[in-house]
């Protein structure tokens, strides 16, 4: 009974490997698919401090029980899964994905099925139908996937829809008029409902906007706002994950930002790290229960597609080597192990890309002869899983920093909250003042009532152009508004169009409002202040001052601003001038830029 069995399908696509890649490498989606149930993974730490997986389940009535091994892979190339069982009918289970290109711009994959029976009930299983039955399955499912490739299906495997019964059909239909009565449901609940009834298991435990954004060919802010809207209805939950700054797993989810502790610890790869808005906090959403209940567990825990970033994971033997035929487009990638230690940063711009060499103390970029090839030296004693990533990991996600600058984010979640006297670090966050040139003469020329209404309209019509540009009203302070933006460039442009619309803002409302802008971009601090999320810092500082400095009509920047590579293009239709100050609060002078967006300049004389 300790024969091994091996059985080799193959399918040949039409499209690249590229296009097919993303569905057959996602394992733990393939396995859903296949019907495989899910199981539970046991993380054991060993005295050497690695990390071992153990995972139990049951196959109908089969009680399962295995040691999981991390997969390996070549981006674009091949991946190799392996178990050990140590309770079930078989002992061994191994995949192996092969991928080649063909002349006429295919691909072939090459699946080959390793598996050992443990018992008699092994032995009969795997001399009756069970290669049969996989090869179908695989057949199908390549089938599905190459519909999904050339944009036949939506999904890269048809699963049953998840069905809802009168009752709860009558409850989500309730749901979808809310949404689509307030401001923030932009016709997406229908599209966003049915996914949600169709979608893999796997898409649903951490739903993220971004990417539903670009799935449903729409732009990111009303997708984030559907979605918050859609947890205020009851379709939808909203969570806040902790990502591990290595593995880039969720290693803990909280329902509010006010559980979130400022530190955490990831048992796979061994290390302790801090709290960052801005690279691993991140919103995720998952169905309600009165949508589509999502159970516990993994279907596959490492695959390709569960670590996208990831290019290449091999495991190398105590002071030996190993080279795989592959390439790496051009970009920043990290260079490391699983187990916790160094790691080595690569800037790839062409040429071989360098061989990953692991010592005892460090991980280093070494030299690599052959362009198709990546390699990877050993000089340790034992065994290692050596991981090539990009370094753009976080594309998809949709941060605390980002998601907190959203209007809608403001208006719905308004409860979202720090703890009193915690404060989460912010790398960047563009902030616009803003301040009414002479209110108090206004008050007097037009009388209290008036002039009320006229600084109550000007809010709303503020509101209304920093949402338009994906911004969000953090507060006001008398007459004046602090906003806050994920990107520079948002910010400019916000205040721009501001001020271009203040002329017909007072010819609807019959006023004679000027505006001053100031705006600045740069690290800072979020903080509760009078139960709600707010900013502290110099940051803060230096835009309030950047205000003041401006005159009625005018945007006055930051240096910073200026700089920042988004930014300058914006600038070029306009006469930007530039001085330097001494504000209140700052030891040395200050670049500024001012701007009049009522002003551009000839674009022949650039004046």
């Amino acid at each position: 009974m300790s024969q091994v069995y091996t059985r080799t399908f193959t399918y040949t696509f039409a499209e690249p490997v590229e296009a097919v890649w993303p569905a057959l490498a996602d394992t733990a989606r393939y396995n859903e698919a296949a019907g495989f149930p899910k199981h539970r993974i046991e993380e054991r730490r060993q005295s050497d401090g690695t990390v071992r997986l153990f995972a139990a389940g049951r196959m109908g009535r089969v009680e399962l029980a295995w040691e999981e091994f991390p997969v390996e892979w070549v981006l674009y190339r091949w991946f190799w899964h392996w178990r050990e069982f140590s309770k079930g009918p078989v002992s061994t289970l191994g995949a192996l994905a092969r991928f080649e290109p063909t002349p006429e711009g295919g691909c072939i994959c090459h699946y080959e099925i390793r598996v050992t029976a443990a018992n008699l009930l092994g032995w009969l299983i795997l001399n009756t139908g069970f290669f049969k039955s996989a090869k179908a399955t695989f057949h199908s499912l390549c089938e599905q996937a190459e519909d999904w490739a050339r944009s036949i299906s939506p999904l890269p495997f048809e699963l049953t829809p998840h069905q809802l019964d009168a009752p709860a059909r009558r409850r989500v239909d309730d749901m979808l008029l809310a949404l689509e009565r307030s401001p923030y449901g932009h016709g997406l609940g229908d599209r966003l409902v049915d996914w949600v009834l169709r979608a893999s298991e796997v898409d649903l435990v951490r739903m993220r906007p971004i990417a539903l954004a670009r799935q449903f060919g729409v732009t990111v802010r009303p997708m984030v706002e559907a979605c918050l809207q859609a947890v205020r209805v009851g379709l939808l939950q909203q969570r806040w994950d902790l990502l591990c700054p290595r593995c880039r797993g969720a290693k803990l989810t909280v329902d509010g930002l006010d559980q979130l502790p400022d530190s955490a610890h990831c048992d796979a790869c061994n290390i302790d790290y801090d709290r960052d808005f801005a690279r691993n906090v991140e919103i995720t959403f998952t169905p309600s229960a009165a949508l589509r209940p999502v159970y516990d567990g993994e279907f596959c825990l490492g695959g390709p597609m569960t670590t996208p970033h990831v290019c290449a994971q091999l495991k190398v033997d105590g002071d030996g080597s190993r080279s795989e035929a592959g390439t790496l487009p051009l970009g920043s990638y990290r260079m490391r192990t699983l187990d916790v230690g160094p790691y080595a940063e690569v800037e790839h711009q062409g040429g071989p890309f360098p061989a990953l060499l692991i010592t005892d103390n460090e991980i280093l970029a070494d030299g690599n002869p052959d362009a198709a090839s990546l390699v990877v030296r050993n000089r340790t004693h034992r065994s290692r899983i050596a991981v090539i990533e990009r370094r753009d990991w976080a594309e998809d996600a949709l941060t605390a920093e980002r998601v907190t600058t959203y209007q809608a984010f403001r208006d719905i979640c308004a409860a979202e909250r720090l703890r009193p006297g915690d404060g989460a670090g912010v790398s960047q966050v563009a902030l616009m003042f803003t301040d009414l040139k002479g209110s108090s003469d206004l008050y007097r020329r037009v009388g209290d009532a008036l002039a009320y209404g006229q600084v109550r309209g000007h809010f709303a019509y503020l509101a209304d152009q920093v949402r338009r540009h994906d911004g969000a009203i953090v507060k006001t302070m008398g007459d004046a508004v602090l906003a806050a933006f994920a990107e520079p460039a948002d910010a400019l442009r916000a205040a721009i169009d501001i001020q271009r619309g203040i002329d017909g803002f007072n010819r609807r409302n019959q006023a004679d409002l000027a505006m001053k802008i100031g705006v600045h971009a740069g690290s800072c601090l979020a903080v509760t202040l009078n139960d709600r999320l707010d900013y502290f810092g110099q940051t803060v500082n230096l835009a309030a001052r950047l205000q003041g400095e401006a005159r009625g009509g005018e945007v006055v920047i930051s240096g910073r601003l200026h700089d920042d590579p988004t930014v300058r293009p914006l600038l070029e239709p306009f006469d930007a001038q530039e001085e330097r100050a001494t504000l209140r609060g700052f030891a040395l002078p200050e670049r500024l830029w001012r701007i009049r967006p009522d002003q551009q300049s000839d674009p022949d004389t650039g004046r």
